[in-house]
């Protein structure tokens, strides 16, 4: 059996008793990090053996991994939050269902969840976008969203926030409806809204920290 783990994004304290059972009763842990992965696993006295399964490695251990599946349980996690959403999880699940591995992924804890519901923006229906392209094919994907209808949900490092806002601003419009949530489910949580412009100028005068979800209104119809 591969288990696929959410863990907290924030506080440790967002993770199921399933979870933690499960993480303790599996013969193995695949972590996007195990040095990440060790401070919650030492947090709840866990003691299961770690390996590391990143971006960087995931192409050459999937089908590996998957074998081992096959005559043990294992677990994957990934730093925080839900594995597959936008952290590596897809080809260890792909290679497992190919093999004939079961697969349970479990609920838990996901960033763009509290943003979104958070963000006062309708969630009846979303399209998630998750990171985008840094270069190639970044305009594109700009355009393509600027004809979508539902709300929209990006994720963004601290660092290229203000470039991010001031594009889709340029592309969706300056007075397009918005919120930008950063350190969810930490000491220092914080959810800030209003039009692409005015997000733009709080983000002069006040420099974002943490991982950051950006939630932007759908376009009208």
């Amino acid at each position: 059996m591969l288990y696929v783990v959410p863990t907290p994004v924030g506080n440790l304290e967002d993770i199921t008793l399933r979870a933690l059972r499960i993480l303790r009763e599996v013969s193995l842990i695949l972590a996007e990090d195990t040095r990440t992965s060790s401070v919650l696993l030492h947090h709840y006295d866990i003691h299961t053996p770690l390996r590391s399964h990143h971006k960087f490695n995931e192409h050459e251990t999937s089908d590996t991994m998957a074998d081992l599946a096959l005559t043990q349980d294992i677990a994957l996690i990934s730093d925080a939050g839900t594995p597959g959403i936008s952290d590596p999880g897809f080809m260890l699940v792909r290679a497992c269902v190919e093999k004939g591995v079961p697969v349970q992924c479990l609920p838990g804890a996901t960033a763009f969840v509290p943003a979104l519901v958070n963000s006062g923006l309708p969630c009846d229906r979303f399209y998630f976008e998750g990171f985008l392209p840094q270069k190639k094919g970044r305009q594109t994907r700009l355009q393509r969203l600027a004809q979508q209808e539902h709300t929209m949900i990006i994720y963004e490092s601290p660092f290229r926030l203000q470039k991010t806002l001031e594009q889709l601003a340029q592309v969706l419009g300056a007075d397009r409806q918005a919120a930008v949530s950063r350190e969810i489910s930490k000491v220092h949580e914080d959810t800030q809204r209003g039009t692409l412009a005015e997000l733009i100028e709080h983000f002069k005068t006040t420099p974002a920290k943490g991982e950051i979800v950006i939630i932007i209104a759908g376009k009208d119809e």
